[in-house]
């Protein structure tokens, strides 16, 4: 099973999870503050836009896989992704608690729905931090997890002589 399908299954399991959690948008201090739920994307943001806002957002990216056989047991596939959250608020108490947010939330789900779209499966330990950078007025943190993929089985048959 390759792992863009996790990646996109996982895309669409964030957005539904955080889909009303309303995160603060930078905007122009005349403009009216806009509240709105995180943009999720594969990789990175898009390329910079002028007057697009993209913050805040949930990234996903694959960090490693693993696929192995230990003596005597059933082939094992594993991925790790990393799911990146950022917010922005110029109160840096409230931006620090709305990635807070956002990353429990993700953390609590994740947790309750182990198995996802029945093809893959949350391995635990699962990892979160909220850095501790001086990155105002946007706050990050991030979330690692490890998923159990469906293994791909040889087709050939192995020839003896």
């Amino acid at each position: 099973m390759s792992p863009i399908f996790l990646i996109n299954d996982l895309k669409y399991f964030v957005q539904e999870c955080t889909k009303d959690l309303l995160l603060e948008v930078k905007t122009n201090p005349k403009d009216e503050k806009v509240i709105k739920p995180a943009n999720v994307f594969i990789g990175s943001p898009p390329a910079k836009v002028k007057n697009i806002q993209y913050i805040p957002y949930i990234i996903l990216r694959l960090l490693t896989g693993k696929d192995e056989q230990k003596e005597s047991e059933e082939e094992n596939s594993t991925i790790k992704v990393r799911l990146i959250a950022a917010t922005y608020s110029e109160d840096s108490e409230k931006g620090y608690i709305d990635v807070m947010n956002v990353i429990d939330r993700l953390r609590i789900e994740l947790l309750k729905n182990r198995v996802l779209n029945n093809k893959y499966t949350l391995k635990l330990p699962l990892e979160y931090i909220i850095y501790e950078d001086d990155t105002g007025p946007y706050s990050i943190g991030e979330i690692i997890t490890t998923w159990e993929i469906p293994s791909i089985r040889q087709e050939v048959n192995k020839i003896w002589h």
